[in-house]
């Protein structure tokens, strides 16, 4: 059993490093540090460049591994073992993690385990709330995955629905772009939406009334005619923040209360970097109120972050599995326990 745990997260572009140490008696692991860098070199290109991505983080792990130990206080032998992110993602910032992450282990006789990183998403919330337990629904909504899970228990995970096109986080880079709202786009539309009129422009819900699958490039689209159309973008800038935040967030939050009437689930999990939008939150909560309750990480750990990775490792870990030496990154790694589709009946008011 690995008492401590040191986590590292380099999937796309965040570098981070985080330690948890374990609890006495069985109970959950505690945060001691986590160490969370962003690459701002992207935000000139509107987009995260991946040979960029993969130079800024060789430079900045090893000063922010240390940090991370530094300041949880334990010194480099109190460490037991390493878990690293080794997919999905960028496939070179994830080469440059699992390498560092396999130097780290094998010189000092740790414990290797990689993580996948969509399972880490799984497991943020459970870093703050130790009694978080499947069986829940989650909702994954990042910028490169949108997807529904039923989760019966750690390790079995069993998906319900994914985007078939584009991403919400994508579609939410997209929009802002064409609103000139730089990059990132989550919170720039969240601020600008939160002063935005909802009558205005009342776009599409895709798919909204069928089942438990996505789609957001049709709503992209009816955004870009929108903007072309306008006569003042500056003037109409906010409600079209305000109109597509809404369609969006409409569109994940009735598939989520769908997928809780499906399986009768009270909790539903939302995680991944768009589960930071209070708005989403928020929303989720008031529909969802009196059927389940929408259990939710602190948005620096829904961004990508070491201690869902470290969290995720560290159950990993205690069920006695282990990485060797040839563990290597993918970036299309699949969700280890992802068990095939099944009919699942759908709630006739939903």
């Amino acid at each position: 059993m690995a008492d401590v745990v040191l986590g590292i997260e380099t999937s796309c572009d965040e570098t981070s490093a985080a330690v948890l140490v374990g609890g006495s008696g069985g109970k959950p692991p505690e945060l001691a540090s986590l160490v969370i860098l962003s690459q701002d070199v992207h935000q000139v290109f509107g987009g995260v460049v991946p040979e960029l991505a993969s130079r800024a983080h060789l430079a900045a792990l090893p000063a922010v591994v240390e940090r991370a130990r530094a300041e949880a206080g334990l010194s480099w032998s109190a460490v037991d073992a390493v878990a690293v992110t080794a997919g999905p993602g960028l496939v070179g910032a994830l080469l440059t993690g699992v390498v560092y992450a396999k130097a780290l282990a094998y010189a000092g006789g740790r414990a290797l385990i990689g993580v996948n990183h969509l399972e880490g998403h799984l497991f943020a919330p459970a870093v703050e709330d130790p009694d978080l337990e499947p069986p829940f629904v989650a909702l994954l909504v990042s910028g490169g995955h949108t997807m529904l899970l039923d989760v019966p228990a750690w390790g079995r995970y069993r998906l319900l629905g994914a985007t078939r096109d584009d991403a919400a986080g994508e579609a939410f880079d997209k929009v802002a772009a064409l609103l000139e709202l730089g990059y990132p786009g989550g919170p720039a539309i969240e601020r600008l939406a939160a002063t935005g009129d909802p009558s205005r422009f009342v776009f599409p819900r895709p798919m909204r009334d069928d089942g438990f699958e996505f789609s957001f490039s049709g709503l992209k689209t009816a955004v870009r005619h929108a903007v072309r159309q306008s006569a003042d973008v500056a003037r109409d800038r906010a409600d079209l923040a305000r109109g597509f935040q809404d369609a969006v967030l409409d569109v994940l939050v009735t598939k989520l209360a769908r997928a809780v009437a499906a399986t009768g689930y009270r909790t539903a999990v939302l995680g991944g970097g768009v589960a930071c939008s209070r708005a989403l939150a928020a929303l989720a909560a008031q529909r969802l109120a009196g059927a389940a309750r929408v259990a939710v990480a602190s948005p620096r750990l829904n961004t990508d972050n070491a201690a869902m990775i470290a969290r995720a490792g560290w159950w990993r870990l205690a069920r006695g599995e282990r990485s060797d030496w040839m563990l290597d990154a993918r970036a299309d790694l699949p969700i280890p326990g992802l068990e095939p589709p099944s009919p699942i009946p759908l709630p006739s008011s939903l």
